[in-house]
């Protein structure tokens, strides 16, 4: 889902909402099941006010309903395993050396693209298949149109489940860097979307068009990942990582353990993040000094905030709450917001030069998650500015209200 479809929709149709019956609530976990139920009731109760947010989302659904099934086997590289099945991505910013006649080993440019490691890998259509699947399995949701369904389950089961083309549960062979190694660590990063997955199929359970039979053969793929994530050498690697990696690695792996029905291992994770990526990450200023280092310093600032924040929200499921904790010395997930912020201005100068500019409308849905639980004037101030409009203010009132 692109983002500003996905900033619309959390918060003009999953705004935070009383709580509603558990037995009518999809088994989503980053999606909160709650806010489904109730946004689809207003929506049946002819509130207008959510219409543009549904219609954005079903055109679209529409357009994905074109969308070819992609798999595993469509890449025109293969891992050094020699198995197509074998998931496989270069490092993007990653170049050949050009005092080396064969370019070997490469060397890094941070934040520079090469557009070569974009070419006959997986990660693209990796990504683009959880995202569609998420999007159309939304769609349905609101809609029972089982057009929507059948497509995800196409989707899925193409890249997930069918013999022929399914992907093997592991990404070993993940950003390989030409000369260096064939596959690390930090590769485990693209696989961040399989939150997205799990949500889209969540919601289409129940369908025609994704059995019982597709549900289990899903949960057993899923759990032979989770397994490998979480005891591989690339997993432990990346559970290591203390910048930006190391938050989405949690992000995957507690919402793939919500999914699983593993609630300890998950509440384990998210109560670690408090000193493990807040206290480690975040300086009493509010800066993330491992983001500030980069090229791109605006981007992956904000790219680790999503992943905090989105771990946040995952932590509701398991009494943790990360929006309440904060160091002696006040580094917390509300300081480093407070510093990315005032940037939700394009107007205003980041203070440091980057090679690329960041979308600043980035920060928006991380200042909804902030007002959810505690009242800032300053956020709620730099949202009704940027919104603008009445009518796409209601979005982010409807997200903060308490009582809908």
């Amino acid at each position: 889902m692109n983002f500003n479809l996905r900033f619309l929709v959390c918060c003009g149709i999953l705004g935070w909402c009383v709580l509603a019956h558990a037995a009518e609530a999809p088994r989503t976990v980053v999606l909160r099941p709650e806010g489904l139920v109730v946004s689809k009731a207003r929506l049946a109760a002819g509130d207008e006010r959510l219409a543009p947010a549904l219609a954005l989302l079903c055109a679209e659904a529409d357009r994905l309903l074109k969308l070819q099934p992609a798999s595993v086997m469509d890449k025109t590289r293969t891992a050094a395993s020699g198995d197509k099945h074998d998931y496989f991505s270069f490092a993007p910013y990653w170049w050949p050396d050009p005092k080396k006649s064969d370019g070997l080993p490469y060397i890094r440019d941070d934040g520079r693209v090469n557009p070569d490691s974009k070419r006959g890998t997986d990660s693209g259509a990796f990504s683009r298949t959880c995202n569609a699947v998420e999007t159309l399995g939304l769609a349905y949701w609101f809609t029972r149109d089982e057009r929507y369904a059948e497509k995800a389950a196409t989707l899925t089961r193409t890249w997930f489940l069918d013999t022929a083309t399914r992907m093997n549960p592991s990404l070993e062979y993940a950003q390989a860097i030409p000369g260096i190694n064939h596959g690390r660590g930090i590769g485990i990063l693209e696989a961040r979307h399989l939150s997205n997955l799990v949500d889209g199929l969540a919601l289409i359970a129940g369908s025609p068009a994704w059995s019982t039979a597709d549900a289990t053969a899903m949960t057993g793929w899923l759990t032979t990942y989770y397994e490998w994530v979480t005891t591989s050498k690339n997993g432990r690697e990346e559970a290591a990582a203390e910048n930006n990696h190391g938050s989405w690695y949690d992000v995957q792996v507690v919402a793939l353990a919500l999914h699983l029905g593993r609630v300890a291992d998950a509440k384990k994770i998210v109560a670690q993040a408090t000193t493990k990526r807040i206290q480690r990450q975040i300086e009493p200023d509010g800066r993330q000094p491992l983001e500030l280092a980069r090229t791109k310093s605006l981007d992956y600032s904000c790219f680790n905030l999503e992943a905090l924040v989105r771990l946040a929200r995952l932590g509701e499921s398991v009494d943790v709450d990360l929006w309440k904790f904060s160091t002696a010395d006040g580094r917390n997930l509300r300081a480093a917001l407070c510093h990315v912020a005032p940037y939700a201005d394009p107007a205003k100068k980041w203070p440091k030069e980057d090679i690329k500019a960041t979308d600043r409308a980035r920060i928006l849905p991380l200042l909804v998650e902030a007002l959810r639980g505690n009242e800032d004037p300053a956020f709620r101030e730099l949202l009704a500015k940027h919104l603008g409009s009445a009518a796409s203010g209601e979005y982010w009132r409807f997200s903060v209200a308490k009582n809908p």
